[in-house]
Formats: C-alpha cells, structure tokens, sequence
C-alpha cells in the first residue's frame, strides 16, 4: 500500500506542482466584502471559511496540498476552529493533501492523546512535530502515522532568523539540525514508501540553502516540506536545495504570497482568488525553473 507521502508526491507529479498554499488566514487579508459586517464570532468563523473554500476552489487543480496553522483560527477561540475543520473537510473533497501546522509535542501520554487528536483515521493527512522531547513523544505520533496512513513533519532547520541561536549549536562535531535529521530518519524508517520516502519527514526552510542540502544529500528518504518561499526571502534557488536529483523529496509552502496575493502591486486589480491562482501558477514556474539547473 502506498504511503501517504507517495500519494502526495502522486498529486506534485500530476498537477507539476511542488508547493503547498499555507491558508495563515488572518482577518485584515479578507476582502471588504466579506469583513465590512463581522459582528459576532460565528460571523467570523463564516468569513474566514468563505474566503478559504473558494481560495480552495481557484487552486486545487494546480496545487496538490494546503497547510493549515492553527494558530490563526485558534486566535478565534470555537468560531476559528470550526472554520479551521471545515476548511480541511472542503480541501479534502476536493482530493487536497491537508496538513494541519500545529507543531505539537509533550511527555508521551499527553503526545498520544496530540497524535489521536491529529492523526486519527478521520483527522488531517500531516501535522508539524517539535522534537525537542525526544524519541517518547515522537513515537505516539509515528505509531499513528502507522495505523491511519498519516504523515507528521518534524522541525529541523526552521526558517525563522533566529532558529541559529539552537539548531547550529555543535553536537558532537556536528550541528543540532543534522543530528535531528538523523532521528527523523531513524524515526521513519520502517515507514518507506514506494517512491523511497518515508511518512516521517522533516521541515527545512528554504532561507538556509546550503544546510538544506547538506540535510537533504546525507538524509535521502526524508521528505521535506520547505516554509520561508516568499515573504520570508526564499525563492526558487533556494528551496530547490531541499530536492533531490529527480526533482522530488520536497513540498515548498507559501502562504501571504499567494492567499494574500491580490493586495500586492502586482496582481492589483484582481480578485483575490484570481490573484491567488496567478501567484501559485508564477511560483509554479519559479520552482520548475529552478529545479532545471
């Protein structure tokens, strides 16, 4: 049975097409129209799902997956999370990869009961893991991914400028975020699909190139799923580190750059969902481009 990341490499391979839209959907990049009468929380909620469920309808035939953080509906408290579920639930009809950015962990009773909540046979298809407990509260989420075809994505080398102070420390001679890449291998090795990828894969950020493919030359069958494409500086060159010779191993996210894309100068004038497309089909090129090199 194919892995749940060979179905999505199946889905970057018909829509030619490695790039996951992040739906960080925050109210001021909803148009007027759908904010100018928000009154009461499920007003909110029922803003937040329109604007996502038809940014879904002018995407999903180009783009394979969306990421989903959580963060940005739990702000809303009932009312957000419920628009987060039936955004999921609309992208999952439309035949989407769903990955829910939550970057969950703890002591391994409370992971279990994180991993149950996120990988259940009825949740999404990945969420993002931090590592920091080790291997106790790693493996609820492992042995879900097992049971329900599901994926997580473990924080290696994260994008943000910061993420130096400790994933660079020296361990042992070499840098904390290599010696996490080598857990996440180890951690889904027993979970490799059919196009040599493992279920357990890892986030690696497009604003540290070199280290991308010094993670992705020594670790060849985690798959990475790349953020910092965009407003974070990262751009084609840059995510292509993070691919292998073949052009796969690798889902590069944007998400203002495209959900938010109609506000720019360069898609002035057009509706949002229109400029989303347009921005997705311009990253799209920018990847392909890129990967020919």
């Amino acid at each position: 049975m194919k892995n749940i990341t060979d179905k999505l490499i199946d889905k970057i391979i018909a829509t030619g097409n490695p790039t996951v839209v992040g739906l960080d959907t925050r109210i001021e990049y909803l148009p007027e129209q759908l904010t100018k009468n928000l009154k009461t929380g499920e007003d909110v909620s029922k803003a937040l799902t329109e604007f996502n469920c038809k940014l879904i309808d002018a995407l999903y035939d180009i783009v394979p997956a969306v990421k989903i953080q959580s963060a940005y509906y739990e702000m809303y408290a009932h009312y957000g999370i419920y628009a987060l579920y039936t955004t999921a639930a609309y992208a999952m009809e439309k035949g989407m990869t769903v990955m829910a950015d939550v970057k969950r962990n703890d002591i391994g009773s409370t992971a279990e009961a994180y991993a149950a909540a996120y990988l259940g046979a009825s949740g999404f298809d990945y969420v993002t893991v931090n590592p920091y407990l080790g291997s106790d509260g790693i493996k609820p989420f492992v042995d879900k991914c097992a049971e329900n075809n599901k994926g997580i994505f473990v924080l290696a080398r994260t994008s943000n400028p910061s993420s130096s102070e400790l994933q660079n420390l020296d361990v042992g001679g070499e840098p904390l975020y290599m010696r996490v890449g080598g857990l996440i291998a180890e951690w889904g090795k027993d979970q490799i699909g059919e196009h040599g990828y493992s279920s357990v894969g890892a986030v690696v950020g497009a604003t540290h190139p070199d280290e991308a493919r010094a993670l992705r030359n020594k670790y060849k069958t985690v798959f990475f799923l790349v953020p910092g494409y965009g407003a974070q500086g990262g751009k084609g060159k840059d995510a292509a580190a993070s691919f292998d010779a073949n052009g796969s191993g690798a889902i590069v996210n944007n998400s203002r750059g495209i959900i938010a894309a109609y506000k720019t100068d360069k898609y002035k004038g057009m509706t949002y969902t229109a400029a989303a497309r347009a921005a997705a089909e311009a990253m799209r090129d920018d990847l392909a481009s890129a990967l020919k090199k």
